[in-house]
């Protein structure tokens, strides 16, 4: 893979012209910022942004005022190649508060191993309405020790409004949930998502977050789309480079808190 114009195509297709992921959400572009609004419990944030030093400072003070008058805190993503180079201070000099950094890494979906082996006694349950999206919530509730409410919101909007946008699934052990993901299947792109994969901690180290990669994985070549993608923490890092997915850069999410 050319990773710098696959970085390009990326910064297009999911970014610049990147499309609303639920009910009530809009994408807008306010001169050089490209963000994506909805409601509360909906992802409130910058998606791209093409500044440079003398416009950098009085983007992010419209933003702020923006997002300020809706009511929402928000959160601007900054990638490794966006510009200016000192964007990530003027952000924490207006306020943001930066999070834990990932890798954008990226595989094509047809060289993915799309075997699935799941430990004996675990079956996949797909998502199909509220009862999934309950068992959704309480996986990642327990995964991560945060409050999964929003996602599961934003989860019931999607299955309502855009059911083929998304294709989410539950592993239950003798019918418990275990772990849990979901895959976006966003339209006009190339480029399928791998979001929210977790698993309870005393089931990991079984294989269960490779399984349901590759599960995803599958799901996304027959659905068409020549890319899959992954927001990758570091623990995951590792393991997503063994199945053959490269970096392609670094994000790291800035939030401010109105």
């Amino acid at each position: 893979m050319d990773i710098t114009a696959l970085r390009t195509t990326f910064d297009r297709q999911r970014r610049i012209q990147a499309r609303p992921d639920g009910p009530g959400c809009r994408v807008e572009r306010d001169g050089l910022v490209v963000r994506h609004t909805g409601p509360a419990y909906a992802w409130n944030g910058v998606l791209w942004s093409g500044l440079g030093p003398q416009d950098a400072d009085a983007a992010i003070a419209a933003q702020i005022s923006f997002f300020r008058a809706a009511g929402h805190s928000f959160e601007w993503t900054v990638y490794g190649h966006d510009g200016p180079a000192d964007l990530a201070d003027r952000l924490l000099a207006a306020g943001f508060t930066a999070e834990e950094s990932e890798t954008l890494m990226v595989a094509e979906a047809a060289a993915l191993p799309t075997a699935v082996d799941l430990p004996e006694g675990v079956v996949l349950h797909p998502v199909t309405d509220e009862a999934g999206v309950r068992m959704m919530v309480e996986v990642h509730d327990r995964a991560f020790g945060t409050d999964g409410s929003h996602l599961g919101s934003r989860m019931l909007d999607q299955l309502a409004a855009a059911p083929d946008s998304v294709a989410a699934v539950v592993a239950l052990a003798d019918g418990v949930p275990v772990s849990s993901a979901r895959l976006d299947l966003p339209g006009d792109s190339d480029f399928a998502g791998l979001y929210g994969g977790g698993t309870v901690e005393e089931w990991r180290g079984r294989g269960l977050y490779r399984a349901l990669v590759s599960h995803r994985a599958r799901t996304a070549l027959a659905r068409g789309y020549r890319y899959v993608q992954v927001d990758a923490a570091p623990t995951s890092r590792p393991i997503l480079g063994r199945l053959g997915f490269a970096e392609l850069t670094t994000m790291t999410p800035y939030v401010y808190e109105v």
